[in-house]
């Protein structure tokens, strides 16, 4: 994949060698809230005997029904997030001028750079609070220009990267192929680091709002939806807004994050691979308890995408077999990434209010919002 820098606006970037300010998470809010009650996989046990299949088993239910859960025990230590947050942070403190000199190439649905507050429309009139920084993989195709932050902590940010996708992403696809009674190897084949992907880890910002303009966005900070790669986590959060909704006829509840913990949601990908027995997981992200909300909502994520060696069509599983899910899809069988653009693309055009427009390619739809 080539690399588009046509769009970027050439302005003085300022070196600096200051060492990285300390990150302080905001205190979580006192406020009594609804959580969703989750389950929780331990990744210590993944090379012990038997221990694959352990966690395999603990996964199932929640894979099938709800498409959330928890990872414990992966491997990063809380200096090394803590450190993550600090670069995002010095990143949404520059200047808007500089931010958007680095602007990711959007509308060919592509998130490698920055990502503007107020791109998309989520109410009739109002755009959203959210702007983001992706880094794409640390391969030679997908390098640009970064920000100088980036590059001072540029072999940091690999060594996390690398850490998310092949320490992490490749157990979690081994367990969901055990549970799937697939070669264990399969769905990790369909993600390798060195192939073409649109994975990345994102610095994610949401600005805090005033009161006023909380009221007029009806309390949204995102509309309900469902992420269009395989897998996604989220690092600790400790201000209050994202929210999930377990089953169809569910209230929303929210998802606490806490030091140490891993959210992990399946998407849509691995929905459409299962022709439907993997749930990807809805959530939305509102405006944070009143405690909270005077605080801009900094994220970490890190989003698997799927490669080009993974072809968009259901897998022949003995338990999709089994419980009434398999699909023959000979027919259809296009790169799993067209369909990953296709729907960021779908962003530029959707309708900030129809809850039934769907994306559509190959046979496979998902929905573009949820209430």
């Amino acid at each position: 994949m080539a690399t588009q820098t046509e769009s970027v606006v050439e302005v003085p970037i300022t070196k600096s060698t200051k060492p990285l300010e300390k990150y302080v998470h905001p205190p979580e809010s006192k406020q009594d809230l609804k959580y969703a009650d989750l389950v929780t996989i331990d990744l210590s046990e993944f090379d012990r005997p038997g221990g694959k299949e352990k966690l395999a088993a603990q996964l199932k239910q929640a894979a099938h029904e709800v498409g959330f859960f928890y990872v414990t025990n992966f491997g990063l230590t809380q200096e090394q997030i803590d450190r993550q947050f600090a670069i995002a942070k010095e990143f949404f403190s520059l200047p808007e001028k500089e931010r958007l000199s680095f602007r990711a190439p959007l509308e060919e649905g592509i998130y490698n750079g920055y990502r503007p507050l107020g791109s998309i429309e989520i109410l009739p009139g109002l755009r959203d609070n959210i702007e983001f920084y992706n880094i794409m993989k640390f391969l030679p195709q997908y390098d640009r220009t970064h920000p100088d932050v980036v590059r001072r902590y540029w072999e940091e940010i690999e060594q996390f990267h690398r850490h998310c996708h092949e320490h992490i992403a490749y157990k979690l696809f081994r367990l969901l192929a055990i549970i799937l009674e697939l070669p264990e190897d399969q769905l990790v084949d369909g993600h390798r680091y060195e192939a073409e992907c649109d994975s990345g880890l994102r610095y994610m910002c949401y600005r805090a709002r005033s009161p006023e303009e909380n009221e007029k966005y009806k309390h949204l900070y995102s509309r309900g939806h469902t992420d269009n790669g395989t897998i996604t986590f989220v690092f600790q959060q400790p201000v209050a807004a994202l929210q999930v909704k377990k089953y169809d006829d569910s209230e929303w509840e929210y998802l606490p994050i806490r030091p140490g913990t891993l959210s992990v949601n399946i998407a849509d990908i691995m929905t459409m691979l299962s022709n439907g027995w993997l749930k990807s997981g809805v959530h939305r992200v509102i405006v944070p308890p009143e405690d909270q909300q005077h605080h801009d909502r900094l994220g970490l994520l890190y989003f698997v995408r799927p490669s080009d060696r993974l072809k968009l069509k259901s897998v022949d599983s003995p338990l999709l077999r089994r419980e009434g899910y398999h699909k023959d899809t000979t027919d259809i069988d296009i790169p799993a990434p067209e369909w990953t653009r296709t729907r960021i693309k779908k962003n530029w055009t959707r309708s900030p209010t129809d809850l039934g427009e769907n994306v559509t390619m190959g046979g496979f739809k998902a929905k573009v919002f949820y209430e």
